[in-house]
């Protein structure tokens, strides 16, 4: 039986670049939370997990199924 994480979008530390992760590892870096946010959408949905969108503060925004 394997774990599947959660898709998280977040901004690097420090730093004004979108990364989607999963599990600890980066997916992808968009220069725009709104790619960013459709790219991690999509890894979401093949693996059949939730999307979770972080603020520039690190906190969570929303959940998504």
């Amino acid at each position: 039986m394997s774990i599947h994480h959660d898709v998280h979008v977040l901004t690097d530390a420090g730093q004004l670049v979108w990364k989607v992760m999963q599990g600890g590892r980066t997916l992808s870096w968009h220069l725009t939370q709104w790619s960013a946010v459709k790219a991690g959408r999509r890894a979401a949905q093949r693996s059949r997990v939730e999307l979770v969108t972080h603020a520039l503060d690190g906190r969570i925004r929303s959940n998504d199924s």
